[in-house]
């Protein structure tokens, strides 16, 4: 039995390093597909949709990669990781479209930044993973 959990756990921390890397290619290349027509290719469209094909590549790599962190996961840790995701896509979907609706009626006076709203739910998600936590202790 403690080969196995020993197994386990070491495959749940290749998955996460994996993931962290995953993460971290994604965010090179969307700061590349963002930063790279204006610093790097001087607004050649073939070289933009080029990073955003490769950001989008990268992107379905990170989702694959979570998924299969999730996997490895132990029971615990799954579930408290997806109460955590239900949280931050319940405060996306609601706050998303709350914005949306009060935009659209005018009830908007300054547009925001559209960077804040992921910044938001990455916030939301690590207190909703923290509280969770807790809570199974």
């Amino acid at each position: 039995m403690h080969t196995h959990e020993t197994a386990s756990y070491r495959e749940s921390n290749r998955a996460t390093a994996q993931l962290a890397l995953w993460t971290l290619a994604w965010s090179v290349t969307l700061a590349a597909a963002k930063f790279g027509p204006e610093v790097v290719w001087n607004e050649q469209r073939v070289a933009s949709w080029a990073a955003v094909a490769v950001n989008l590549l990268v992107g379905i790599a990170w989702i694959v990669t979570f998924a299969r962190l999730l996997r490895a996961l132990d029971d615990l840790q799954r579930k408290i990781m997806q109460d955590a995701l239900a949280v931050t896509l319940g405060v996306g979907w609601v706050v998303g479209f709350a914005y949306s609706v009060a935009d659209a009626a005018g009830l908007v006076t300054r547009d925001l930044n559209i960077a804040l709203f992921p910044a938001i739910l990455g916030v939301v998600y690590v207190i909703a993973f923290a509280v969770g936590r807790l809570r199974y202790q």
